[in-house]
């Protein structure tokens, strides 16, 4: 017999023997057991039906423990198992911690290069002209292959290209119908709408703004700076740098995204403007000689100077405060303000000082209500040390010369030319034949004085060529729906190739139609541009990307 277990808490005793009459002696309760089953037991457990009844009633029953049982337990396997828990946590915080910033580095890099762009293509849009040259096409032409020839020593071969030239340059300048293209830019339902950040739209037309100082008034736009210096040829080969008085993008969240306000306020208004200085709130002297703040007479002064090799001091630097700047107003003249109605003829009044006088003293004011400085990180603004107005001075311009009466009455009779009194010619190179002139017209000669008789002649003279378009032209008549050029700038550098893709869509639907005309072809200035930065991006978001992987692998 051998005993291997002893439970003293119940009193019972257990033993294992082979000896069935040892058993019957001793034991109260006999189990027999043969290859580890039982063959037979002496007290059988039999269960209560009622206990049978609720294991069957609850043997589907879900098991549950209650959260502070579960919490408890969590806590005291923590408690005795220090070490590993600590050794857990910090391995897993590392991982969580390198995950959090990775992904805001990610966030961040995507964050500065959507503002990048943003900023880039808001100087370099996407431009549409009246005539373009598609250049692609121009310098594929011009690049193409050419035969390979064994060159002999000592001799020097040259390589045509300017046939083939000239033939791409006749071929490929093309007319761009933007009356059409401007009526789908401005529809609602277009999809190129969705990538732009603004649309502006250009027109052949000057402002002719002014300001006053001292007894007369200088001419700020455009700029006569360089007139004045007698370098008329460097004012037309800079116009676009000349001239400091420049539109502002129709973007108004945009704008005050890249800008800080100094001093004032936006302008809401036709004819109020903001003055925009650099970084360090300097501002070009060439500006303040170009807005009247500085006198330009004394620039003149100083350009003969230099000419006769006199030496010129540098000047003190000049400076203002936001209140000398701010409210500083300027004057503005239609095109058709410069003549006046004589008879039945309109004179050319633009050499007339005191007539000009007398119509700046009358005429609308602008004032500068702002003073504004591009914010600080931003990587390239719109403008920078000029003075920013809104679309609605051009509009309010173009509309207020359509409604004037010269405009009116030349536009009621296209026959007559308005400046001569005459038919216009029909051969434009022949010279004025003063016998056309009605007795009335030389009634009204004969009343002149000599100065004014000579003054009348020469206008006579001058307009001997004149066409119906050249006059409205001069007049600066000019149709809103008919701009001549259109900027589109772009949301970022895939809005761009989305818009790409918008005008393609155009381009194929205008085919489609039959209306090869109003195909448009526009010059992509930062196109180049845009092939490398996309890589980099891209680049710069694969490592990112495998940062992360990394880091989620090793937490």
């Amino acid at each position: 017999m051998e005993i291997l277990k002893k439970i003293s808490k119940d009193k019972l005793i257990i033993m294992v023997t082979h000896n069935p009459d040892l058993a019957e002696k001793y034991s109260s309760r006999i189990i027999k057991i043969l290859d580890g089953k039982i063959t037979d037991d002496s007290n059988p457990y039999e269960k209560k039906e009622e206990e049978k009844e609720d294991r069957t009633s609850n043997k589907n029953a879900k098991v549950s423990m209650s959260f502070f049982t579960a919490l408890s337990l969590s806590l005291n396997n923590l408690m005795t198992k220090k070490g590993r828990t600590f050794l857990t946590a910090f391995a897993g915080s590392i991982g969580i911690i390198g995950i959090a910033l990775i992904l805001s580095l990610s966030s961040g890099m995507q964050t500065y290069i959507n503002r990048v762009e943003e900023d880039t293509l808001s100087s370099y849009p996407i431009t549409v002209q009246e005539e373009t040259i598609d250049m692609a096409s121009m310098m594929t032409s011009l690049m193409g292959e050419t035969e390979e020839t064994e060159p002999e020593e000592g001799k020097v071969y040259s390589r045509n290209i300017v046939n083939d030239m000239l033939s791409t340059i006749s071929t490929k300048v093309q007319s761009n119908n933007l009356e059409e293209f401007k009526k789908y830019l401005d529809d609602e339902n277009s999809e190129i709408r969705n990538y732009v950040n603004a649309i502006q739209y250009s027109y052949n037309l000057d402002l002719n703004i002014y300001k006053e100082n001292e007894d007369n008034f200088v001419q700020v736009n455009p700029s006569q700076i360089f007139s004045k210096l007698g370098m008329e040829n460097m004012e037309n080969m800079m116009i676009a740098e000349t001239d400091v008085w420049q539109e502002l993008l129709d973007n108004e969240e945009l704008l005050q995204s890249q800008y800080d306000v100094l001093a004032g306020k936006w302008p809401e208004a036709y004819n109020e403007v903001v003055l925009i200085v650099e970084e360090n709130n300097q501002i070009l002297d060439y500006t303040l000689y170009a807005l009247g703040l500085l006198d330009q007479d004394e620039l003149e002064e100083k350009y003969e100077k230099i000419l006769d090799g006199e030496e010129v001091e540098d000047e003190e630097q000049k400076v203002y405060t936001y209140e000398e700047l701010l409210n500083t107003k300027f004057k503005i003249l239609l095109n058709t303000d410069y003549y006046e109605k004589a008879g039945d003829i309109w004179l050319d009044k633009s050499e007339d000082k005191e007539y000009i006088k007398e119509k700046l003293e009358a005429a609308d004011e602008i004032e500068i209500v702002g003073i504004i400085r591009p914010s600080e990180g931003t990587v390239a603004t719109a403008m920078s040390g000029t003075v920013g107005y809104l679309s609605k001075l051009k509009e309010y311009v173009i509309n207020a010369i359509n409604d004037s009466e010269i405009v009116k009455e030349q536009k009621g009779n296209e026959e007559i030319n308005v400046f001569t009194g005459a038919e216009f010619p029909e051969d434009t190179d022949e010279p004025f034949d003063f016998s056309s002139l009605t007795d009335e017209q030389r009634m009204y000669l004969a009343s002149l004085s000599q100065e004014e008789m000579a003054e009348l002649m020469q206008q006579y003279t001058e307009n001997a060529g004149a066409t119906y378009e050249g006059n409205l032209e001069k007049m600066g008549v000019v149709d809103l729906a008919s701009p001549s050029s259109i900027s589109i700038y772009p949301k970022d550098f895939e809005a761009k190739d989305m818009i790409g893709t918008s005008i393609e869509n155009y381009n194929q639907k205008q085919r489609e139609e039959g209306k090869e005309e109003n195909v448009i072809t526009y010059t992509d200035l930062v196109g180049t541009m845009m092939s490398s930065v996309s890589t980099i991006i891209d680049a710069i978001s694969y490592v990112l990307i495998a940062f992360v992987a990394i880091s989620l692998v090793v937490s």
